[in-house]
């Protein structure tokens, strides 16, 4: 593997230590990653689709990156782990390409790694993209837990531990780790199930989190977008629940909202 390639698990480990190189990250290739791509300057980047879902989101940030003059492409779920980005280069596909990475001649149904040997030729990227707003956003209830919804598992806090959280990430784990699924004792955490994907690997964090005793869902991808956790609120349909989430009643096509409704009531 060239020196100018780097894998990262997640593209928010991604800085400006990374200036120049193309990175392989496990992410979804929604907006925000988009954005951090460019943000660390990096030459060009390989992210996962999330299987597309609501509004093409999963890949939003591929195309948007030609603005940036950023050459990316994205991997099918159903050929890697989202999450894992050694398991993207050993056997990943390509699904989605931005102009600027085909005018390299990356096409679809290439594999990642060839596709990473062409990235590496590609110019420095001179453009930017604007600046993409991850939210944090809390939301006091009477009498039932609060609730925090984040664009980003990144952006929870040590200090939500009992709220209930609902994420725009991904339901996988971040690199396999377990101790990555969540930064805080949940109430209840809500994440993406990115298309679930190969071997299910959008919904991994779901029975870790479940050895924590932490109930946690994920919302159906062609439900709400990635990357949004206003749109898993407002119109996210659970997926998949697990077993301390069951034991309140999630199932699978109930509306989140309404089901958490139910199960953690605010008072009247």
């Amino acid at each position: 593997m060239t020196d100018d390639l780097l894998l990262l698990p997640s593209i928010t480990d991604a800085d400006a230590d990374h200036r120049g190189r193309v990175v392989v990250s496990g992410s979804h290739g929604g907006l925000y990653p988009g954005y951090l791509a460019a943000k660390a300057g990096l030459r060009a980047v390989v992210l996962n689709d999330a299987g597309g879902g609501l509004d093409g989101a999963g890949v939003a940030g591929i195309h948007a990156l030609d603005q940036a003059g950023m050459a990316a492409a994205a991997v099918s779920h159903l050929s890697a782990r989202i999450g894992d980005a050694g398991e993207m280069m050993a056997r990943g596909v390509i699904s989605t390409v931005n102009v600027i990475a085909a005018g390299l001649g990356v096409t679809s149904g290439m594999t990642c790694a060839e596709a990473a040997e062409r990235l590496v030729h590609a110019a420095l990227p001179t453009g930017r993209l604007s600046p993409v707003d991850e939210g944090r956003r809390l939301i006091t209830r009477d009498g039932g837990p609060d609730m925090v919804r984040v664009d980003s598992a990144s952006l929870v806090m040590a200090e939500d531990i009992d709220r209930i959280v609902i994420t725009g990430s991904h339901g996988g784990l971040v690199g396999g780790d377990p101790a990555r699924a969540l930064k805080t004792a949940a109430a209840l955490a809500v994440f993406n199930d990115a298309g679930g994907g190969i071997e299910d690997a959008g919904l991994t964090r779901l029975p870790a989190l479940d050895a924590r005793t932490i109930p946690a869902v994920t919302v159906a991808h062609t439900s709400a977008r990635v990357g949004d956790a206003a749109s898993a609120w407002e119109t996210g349909v659970i997926s998949h629940a697990n077993a301390a989430a069951a034991a309140l009643g999630a199932r699978s096509g109930d509306r989140l909202r309404d089901w958490i409704g139910e199960a953690f009531p605010a008072q009247p």
